[in-house]
């Protein structure tokens, strides 16, 4: 009796099976990066002279043209004066040329004068009508240093706050040397600048080539991103540059995508992980990420057949869902049996006992 159940074959370990779970859908490809604003400007004086107001809050936000700083125009507004007067005293000149001019031909009509003399005073006229030319540019130039006394905001954004505080000597130029006083961002729209490898750059190429984006010249693939703390992908926009050589100490890629911020919330310098897709609207096999094991360098699947035996396959992993899913992009058809659950149990050429089971996918926050 004991020796009859000795004899008895062992049970075959028991599994669980599923079919994998088919549904439309598009792949996506993941990468960090960085928002960025769309433009950045450094607020420089370009006069010199105390700084007399400030009429910004740190931090807020501006319209383009708000007066950000005021310097004491005084001594500005004292050389555009002086400029209009000497205006004044050449165009009495330009007068006073032109009047004796007109008697010097008079008599040189007459031969009562001699050719040098009128000669003389057809230069005195061009030199006071040269005066006048040079004290019109002095006005001009006055004229834009008081403008230049009160610095506005080229560009709305938000403003950093003041590096120099009322009372203080400004030492204004032209040159980019001069220390800023502050500096400006714009909110919206605001970029987002990631790095793909080489081998994501060229899958994304040959999927645009081949028409499977929906990429128009009008129109890039839309992309979502999404900040450290969420889960979902509330923020769309468009990929809208890639730059034109590929790095090659990192062999990555820049890349860049903007987003409409109207609320501005997002803020310039935030990391955050963008989507962009990786391929056109299709059915997807999809089986739970655990069920995907890993040979040297192979990724395989463990399938039953109908006589129990198990059966690896090697397939091609696509990304994951936001279900928790695993795509699987080649290597398993729609009717192979997955084992789910009992992966320890089961061995290649193995015959296993299958028990159904079915794929739950991850809870949606």
């Amino acid at each position: 009796m004991h020796g009859r159940a000795a004899d008895a074959p062992a049970a075959q370990p028991a599994v669980t099976v599923s079919q994998p779970i088919q549904r439309e859908l598009v792949e996506w490809d993941e990468f960090t990066g960085q928002f960025a604003a769309k433009e950045y400007v450094e607020i420089r004086a370009r006069v010199s002279g105390y700084l007399t107001e400030i009429h910004f809050e740190d931090g807020q936000t501006v319209k383009q043209g708000d007066v950000l700083f005021v310097i004491d125009p005084r001594p500005y507004e004292a050389t555009l004066a002086a400029a209009r007067a000497q205006l004044a005293q050449a165009n009495a000149q330009v007068d006073l040329a032109t009047q004796q001019l007109n008697r010097s031909a008079e008599l040189r009509k007459k031969d009562f004068e001699p050719a040098s003399n009128y000669d003389q005073r057809v230069s005195d006229l061009k030199v006071a009508a040269a005066a006048t030319e040079s004290a019109k540019a002095a006005i001009r130039s006055a004229e834009l240093n008081v403008e230049f006394t009160r610095i506005t905001a080229p560009l709305g954004g938000r403003i950093s706050n003041h590096q120099v505080s009322i009372g203080n000597l400004i030492s204004g130029s032209d040159s980019a040397t001069t220390p800023a006083l502050t500096t400006i961002v714009s909110l919206d729209p605001i970029y987002f600048y990631f790095d793909m490898s080489e081998g994501d750059y060229l899958a994304y190429q040959r999927a645009t080539a081949a028409g499977k984006l929906d990429e128009t010249r009008e129109s890039s693939p839309l992309v979502y991103v999404r900040l450290a703390d969420e889960t979902e992908w509330p923020r769309k926009g468009q990929l809208d540059f890639v730059d034109n050589q590929v790095d090659r100490g990192a062999g990555t890629i820049r890349a860049r995508a903007t987003f409409a911020n109207p609320d501005f919330f997002v803020t310039p310098g935030q990391f955050g992980r963008i989507r962009i897709p990786a391929s056109e609207r299709h059915d997807a096999i999809l089986v739970p990420d655990a069920a995907v094991v890993t040979d040297q360098s192979r990724k395989m699947v463990m399938t039953v057949k109908e006589d129990g035996t198990v059966e690896s396959k090697v397939v091609r992993p696509g990304p994951m869902t936001d279900d928790g899913l695993r795509i699987i992009r080649s290597g398993l058809a729609p009717t192979d049996r997955v084992i789910i659950n009992g992966l320890v149990r089961a061995r290649p050429g193995g015959k296993v006992t299958p028990q159904p089971g079915k794929i739950e996918t991850a809870a949606q926050p």
